[in-house]
C-alpha cells in the first residue's frame, strides 16, 4: 500500500520558491531545503527530484503567477498606453523599494547566476522574457491603433526596449541604495512612449 504524503507539495515548492528567490541557486543546499520545508530529503527527491529539479519547478511556478498579472494588467481593455507606463512605474517602483532590494526578480536573478551555463533555466528565462515581450507589443499594438501611440514609433522594438528596461530596472536595483536610478530610468524611457 502507498504511503500517503504527510506535506502539502503545493505549500513545499512555494516554500522552495521564496527560499530559491531569496538565496538563489547556488547558495542553497539540500540542508538548507531540507531545515526550511520541514520534510525529508527522500521526500524532497520522491516529490519534486533533484535540487535542480526543484529549482526548474519553482522558476515554473514563479513565471505561472508573475505571468498572469501582467497578462491582467496589458489586456485590460480601453486606452492601452497609460497601461503600459503603469506596468514599467510599477516595476521601477518595486526594484526601488527597500522591501524589494536585494532579493529582484526571480526570473532575472536566474538569467544572472544561471543563465550562462544552464540551457533549461536559460530556456525558461527566455521564455518569461518571449511572454512579457509578446504582452507588452500587443498592448502597444492596441495604443498604436488606438491613436495614443505616434506613428512612427514601432511597437516590437518599443516592447524589447521596455523589456530590457525592465529587466535591468530589477538587476540595478537589487543592488543600488539610489532609488532615484531606477525611478529616474524608467520615466526617461517612457518618454519615448510621447
Amino acid at each position: 500500500m502507498a504511503r500517503t504524503k504527510e506535506f502539502d507539495p503545493d505549500a513545499a515548492l512555494q516554500s522552495a520558491l521564496e527560499l530559491f528567490w531569496r538565496r538563489g541557486y547556488e547558495a542553497t543546499s539540500m540542508a538548507d531545503l531540507v531545515a526550511h520545508l520541514g520534510i525529508g530529503r527522500a521526500s524532497i527527491y520522491a516529490t519534486f527530484g533533484n535540487k535542480h529539479d526543484l529549482y526548474l519547478k519553482a522558476l515554473d511556478r514563479y513565471n505561472e503567477h508573475h505571468d498572469l498579472t501582467l497578462l491582467h494588467e496589458l489586456s485590460r481593455p480601453g486606452p492601452a498606453l497609460p497601461v503600459v507606463r503603469a506596468v514599467v512605474r510599477r516595476f521601477a517602483a518595486e526594484a526601488s523599494s527597500e522591501a524589494q532590494r536585494g532579493q529582484g526578480c526571480f526570473v532575472t536573478n536566474t538569467a544572472v547566476e544561471l543563465g550562462a551555463d544552464d540551457p533549461a533555466a536559460r530556456s525558461r528565462v527566455g521564455t518569461s522574457w518571449d511572454h512579457v515581450e509578446t504582452l507588452l507589443h500587443s498592448a502597444l499594438v492596441r495604443a498604436h491603433a488606438q491613436g495614443e501611440l505616434p506613428a512612427d514609433r514601432d511597437p516590437r522594438a518599443l516592447a524589447r526596449m521596455l523589456l530590457v528596461l525592465m529587466q535591468g530596472l530589477r538587476v540595478v536595483g537589487k543592488a543600488s541604495s539610489d532609488p532615484g536610478r531606477v525611478v529616474d530610468a524608467a520615466e526617461q524611457a517612457l518618454r519615448l512612449l510621447d
